[in-house]
């Protein structure tokens, strides 16, 4: 096998489990990317295990990062998955990835494993023979709901309960995959809770969301970030000519239901306004979008691109009505000062400052979402005092500020 430099003296040996890794585009895999790259740079020697996705090697290194991409027995049953390109990890240990990563420990000796989703349930029955200490973001509501989204019939769920998630989870994966899914995530949830040292939601409604308080566990809330050396430069991409020459405003995200695309065409539809509404992204599979005149739908940009259409865009649209745990495009038009509007939903209140950095509003009340947007388009003034105030207030969603908390969080179950 292919081996790393380990030059630099390495305080803690961190092993980071996350079902997709980059070239995934994500902001889950984004964030395990730039947390790994961070902890390098403050001297941890740090790999990565992810699934093995086709045309990928199974090991390489990324910026002294190690990459062990393994392969899951689950992943083999393609029946099992809508979208083929994304082989989740299941709700329970995968005999193939248990292997594997018994295989990987003995190499990596690791004194932290920090697992970012369910395929922390192929590494549980490992830990007391590991001897490491076990560490888990909890990026969504996958805790205590089996469709991670912690949403019932469209609206924020009151609380688990057998019956109700039973009959959810049918509707969500049909009732062939429901009912198995629910009773292995419930057994295997319980047993995340007791084999984990430390959770780290990644805002207080996934906090709040996965009942971490009514069910003692330790934890400490810690958000997404964004790297301290983010390139805020125009890009030349040719890309950018598809935008268009005057002001615009901007959704980048998923384009679907959940983040809210329905009730924001709405609100675009009735304000009649000439300033063009652009949305970059990917059409969820079961999503179709019908565009209104003077909207347009831009797919599959990189991330350079897309910052540079923050920073030319008037006003930053997040109008998700589904939780959406910390996300980081937030962050991302703050950097380039830029007022939001947002829903008061998720993570988004822990990162928008409502009347300063931007206006949050009920989820799903395109009435409200109409007016805020208006009044923005109307007050320049207030466009860029908000805009002012977004890039103050992002400093605080830096790596800088962000990574020591996380290094901090890895120390205390060290020693306890």
């Amino acid at each position: 096998m292919v081996a790393c430099s380990r030059e630099i003296k390495k305080r803690m040996r961190i092993l980071m489990l996350a079902q997709f890794y980059p070239p995934m585009i994500g902001g889950e895999e984004r964030h395990v990317h730039n947390l790994s790259i961070e902890l390098v740079k403050r001297g941890h020697d740090v790999a990565v295990v992810t699934l093995w996705q086709e045309g990928l090697p199974e090991f390489e290194c990324d910026h002294s990062v190690r990459i062990y991409r393994i392969r899951a027995a689950i992943q083999r049953v393609s029946g099992l998955y809508k979208d083929k390109e994304h082989r989740h990890a299941p709700p329970f240990p995968d005999v193939g990835a248990l292997w594997a990563l018994h295989r990987i420990i003995v190499q990596e000796r690791p004194d932290i494993v920090h697992a970012h989703n369910w395929l922390v349930h192929s590494f549980t029955p490992l830990k007391a023979w590991s001897k490491a200490k076990l560490v888990v973001t909890l990026h969504d509501c996958g805790l205590t709901c089996a469709k991670q989204q912690f949403v019932y019939h469209g609206t924020l769920c009151d609380g688990p309960d057998l019956i109700k998630c039973l009959g959810c989870a049918a509707e969500n994966y049909g009732v062939a995959r429901g009912m198995p899914i629910t009773l292995a995530h419930r057994l295997w949830g319980k047993v995340e809770q007791h084999t984990v040292d430390m959770f780290l939601p990644v805002s207080r409604a996934i906090a709040r969301a996965n009942q971490l308080e009514k069910w003692k566990v330790r934890y400490h809330v810690i958000p997404n970030f964004i790297p301290n050396d983010m390139d805020t430069s125009v890009d030349t991409d040719p890309l950018l000519e598809q935008l268009p020459e005057d002001s615009y405003l901007l959704f980048v995200g998923n384009v679907g239901r959940d983040k809210g695309v329905e009730v924001l065409l709405r609100a675009y539809t009735e304000m009649g306004s000439q300033v063009p509404l652009v949305l970059i992204g990917q059409p969820e599979v079961d999503f179709s979008v019908n565009l209104p005149p003077n909207a347009r739908l831009l797919q599959s940009w990189p991330h350079a691109s897309v910052m540079s259409a923050w920073r030319r865009c008037t006003i930053a649209l997040i109008p998700s009505i589904c939780p959406d745990a910390c996300p980081t495009v937030a962050m991302e038009a703050m950097m380039m000062e830029r007022a939001i509007v947002a829903s008061q939903i998720g993570g988004l209140p822990d990162i928008v400052v409502d009347g300063e950095t931007g206006f949050l509003i009920p989820p799903g009340d395109w009435h409200t979402l109409r007016e805020m947007i208006q009044r923005l388009l109307d007050d320049s003034v207030l466009r860029e005092r908000m805009g002012a105030m977004a890039k103050q207030r992002v400093v605080a969603f830096q790596a800088r500020a962000v990574v020591p908390r996380i290094e901090k969080a890895y120390q205390e179950v060290l020693q306890s």
